[in-house]
């Protein structure tokens, strides 16, 4: 089961991906050569009837592509000028360019929102609803006090106290004592679904954001990240706590996928992104032999990326 939950959370969170940058690709009229999930050997494909596009399935879960015409380094004079990406308006090239990222943060509300259907929604204000009067919060700290900072951290919700914050408290028991509690208001229905998918999304799109920013500035290694393999032993551990959470890892990833593919950088979506925002403000468009072989050396790089991330995997299992 944990294979087939594996396959199928990967394989959705690339298929919708590709699939948005498919339709607005098909939609502005852009020729597509292939639709491809997976990366690698090619395992099955197929063709449409009147459809110049060819669907692929292939070995390795760790991608997938639309292929279209103009996106090459030496362009393909067999496809006409105006199927190719570069004909197009500035607003059909964006929103194809964009619509993968877009369908991940769809994908990702919407599957919050299943889950708030069924677990409904709790305020994630820090509220303190009890304070034992013999635990080390007791002098400080009353009911219905609403905890906003600690050391120096905002800590206005439940999921940054958790994230950031370092409390020491009491050992009793070889057990750990703070002495308060926080308040535990819970809500069902279909608000309740709204609000639990708003603010799931945007507390771990904070959190995302936070790991990407310490990347880069070294207050994380690269040994933090995991690729496929490293995803697979979590949806393992996090499959023996039920459907529910796998469909939290599934919202997860692909809200991930989505806030990844907007990093500015060569290969991202992002970095297409950047350089057509660049283009709308100056109106000069970039030379497309020069970008399409940005790109290409972008892709190079984050597929050798990937590969020492799945290298250091191997090496985390072993261990």
């Amino acid at each position: 089961m944990t294979f087939i939950y594996f396959i199928l959370i990967l394989g959705v969170t690339v298929t919708i991906h590709e699939l948005g940058h498919f339709i607005f690709a098909k939609k502005a009229g852009i020729y597509v050569y292939e639709f491809s999930i997976g990366m690698g050997p090619l395992l099955y494909k197929f063709n449409r009837k009147n459809d110049e596009t060819l669907y692929c399935i292939r070995l390795f879960p760790i991608g997938g592509y639309v292929q279209m015409a103009g996106e090459e380094i030496e362009l393909d004079e067999k496809i006409p000028s105006n199927k190719r990406l570069q004909s197009k308006t500035w607003y059909q090239r964006f929103l194809t360019v964009i619509a993968g990222v877009t369908f991940n943060f769809i994908l990702s509300l919407l599957i919050f929102f299943i889950i708030g259907l069924n677990i409904g929604y709790t305020n994630p204000k820090t509220i303190i609803g009890s304070v034992s009067n013999d635990g080390p919060s007791y002098q400080n700290l009353m009911e219905g006090d609403i905890l906003l900072e600690l050391n120096g951290n905002k800590v206005n919700t439940i999921d940054r106290l958790k994230l950031d914050i370092k409390v020491t408290p009491d050992v009793i028991d070889n057990s750990y004592y703070f002495g308060i509690s926080l308040v535990n208001e819970s809500e069902e229905g279909i608000i309740a679904a709204f609000k639990y998918a708003i603010y799931k999304f945007t507390s771990l799109f904070e959190q995302i954001l936070k790991t990407l920013l310490y990347l880069i500035t070294g207050r994380l290694s690269l040994n933090a990240l995991s690729g496929p393999i490293g995803i697979y032993k979590v949806v393992g551990e996090v499959a023996k706590e039920g459907l529910i959470n796998i469909l939290y890892l599934l919202g997860y990833i692909s809200l991930n996928v989505g806030v990844v593919n907007l990093i500015p950088l060569p290969a991202f979506d992002g970095g297409r992104a950047f350089i057509m925002i660049i283009e709308g403000v100056t109106r000069k468009k970039v030379n497309q032999k020069i970008e399409n072989t940005i790109h290409t050396i972008g892709l190079i790089l984050l597929l050798i990326l990937m590969l020492v991330i799945t290298i250091s995997d191997i090496i985390k299992i072993i261990g």
